[in-house]
């Protein structure tokens, strides 16, 4: 007897999903001084949704299906939900709603994989996602109480709830990543990122913005406070091991402690040809893996051999690589398992976290951005990658291809040629608050 099959019972064909645009704020150093101490989180999400939207006028606010924000601390101006605040407070229509996540720092990456699988199944077809920490206002772990069984019961090294005691103990993994090598790559992000400032790659995707400190006044601020151009290894050499006596790891290595906000736009194919908005990419696979919290570090090998085994590709298919430099020794352990050298072209053209700062769930958006801004610049590239770790053991990577490659396989990249129109807010020195 032949069963009947309803119509829902047939699979559901995905739908490609784009990358159309991202933008951030600049990021800034987190503490009274730093550029961002007398504003708002929930403000700085607002400038990147205002700004998405100027710069992609043909999109109708009411077409925004949701708005995905991520934050580490859920508190504060952090709180209250705040992918739907930042909706409310950006003015978009009351009908647009919005969530918020959290995946310490791989939280703007989760909200676009986690709205990436909506538009996919056909529930979106249009989102924001993004991502914000005020370091400033919420240090990392302010309020965290973790469960004493993580110690009791040994689930957890308590050196996981340190992540730069992590770092220090993946210099003890691998021990030919030597504090000197280290030092020799986070001065060369410093480099890359001077260069990608003197080239213009930066600015046209940062949002001013205005701060007020007591005492000196509005001043606007559109570039990134945290790099040091000119930082040499002779520089970073002396620099004290705050987590370990004789350790590796300093802040000249490493990330510092940033104020930031970061957003996307993402949606089907047909909904960007049909609105008539860019593609800058198209999401191939992403996945994320866990290890132990102890060497959270090594988390984006398994997630990128995940990811590109579901994508059907190779390490060497992937053209450009945007790291998250948590910590020098963490890129360089996820290079020396791919046999990648630590100067390889491919990895962090325009600089990395070491230099312009890492808001935590900010950073994913920001990796995605500069892969976008680098397949315009390199249309020989097919296939990049966006990928980090993230606290108590975990690791993320998204892979992306490429809509002006000669080969590209997706479905519509209609509006590819629409991106060189879009005018660049920092360059313009408004503040569109």
């Amino acid at each position: 007897m032949e069963v009947p099959v309803s119509p829902t019972s047939a699979p559901r064909a995905l739908r490609d999903v784009v990358f159309v645009d991202g933008v951030r704020t600049p990021f800034g150093k987190a503490g009274e001084k730093g550029i961002h101490a007398g504003t708002r989180a929930d403000d700085l999400v607002v400038k990147c949704v205002r700004e998405l939207l100027r710069r992609n006028p043909s999109l109708p606010p009411e077409r925004i299906d949701d708005v995905a924000i991520a934050a580490t601390t859920q508190t504060g101006d952090q709180g209250m939900t705040i992918g739907r605040t930042a909706a409310l407070l950006a003015g978009l229509p009351r009908s647009v709603p919005g969530f918020a996540i959290d995946r310490m720092c791989a939280g703007a990456m989760t909200a676009v994989t986690t709205t990436a699988g909506g538009i996919a199944f056909g529930a979106y077809d249009v989102v924001v996602a993004g991502g914000v920490e005020h370091m400033g206002n919420h240090p990392m772990g302010q309020g965290a109480d973790p469960n004493p069984r993580f110690a009791s019961e040994r689930l957890v090294d308590p050196a996981a709830l340190n992540m730069g005691n992590t770092a220090e103990n993946l210099h003890d993994r691998f021990p030919a990543i030597t504090k000197e090598r280290a030092d020799a790559y986070a001065a060369a992000s410093q480099a890359k990122l001077a260069a990608a400032y003197q080239d213009g790659k930066i600015q046209p995707d940062l949002v001013p913005v205005t701060g007020r400190k007591p005492g000196e006044g509005w001043s606007l601020h559109s570039a990134d406070e945290p790099p040091r151009p000119g930082t040499t290894r002779e520089d970073l050499a002396g620099l004290r091991t705050p987590f370990r006596a004789h350790g590796r790891v300093t802040a000249g290595n490493a990330a510092g402690l940033n104020d930031g906000a970061t957003a996307s736009l993402l949606a089907s194919a047909e909904a960007a040809a049909e609105l008539g908005l860019p593609v800058k990419m198209r999401l191939v696979s992403y996945a994320f893996a866990g290890v132990e919290p102890e060497v959270m570090g090594i988390g984006p090998v398994p997630a990128t051999e995940k990811a590109l085994k579901m994508a059907g590709l190779d390490i060497a298919d992937i053209g450009l690589l945007e790291i998250n430099e948590a910590f020098a020794v963490q890129v360089l352990s996820f290079l020396d398992h791919y046999g990648i050298a630590d100067d390889d072209p491919r990895v962090n053209r325009y600089g990395g976290a070491i230099a312009v700062g890492h808001p935590l769930a900010a950073s994913g958006v920001r990796l995605m951005t500069q892969l976008a801004r680098q397949f315009e610049d390199d249309p020989t590239v097919r296939y990049g990658l966006t990928t980090m770790c993230i606290g108590l053991g975990m690791g993320g990577t998204v892979i992306w291809e490429n809509p002006r490659h000669a080969d590209y396989s997706g479905r519509s990249p209609q509006g590819v040629a629409a991106t060189a129109a879009v005018p660049a807010a920092a360059s313009a020195g408004e503040d569109h608050a």
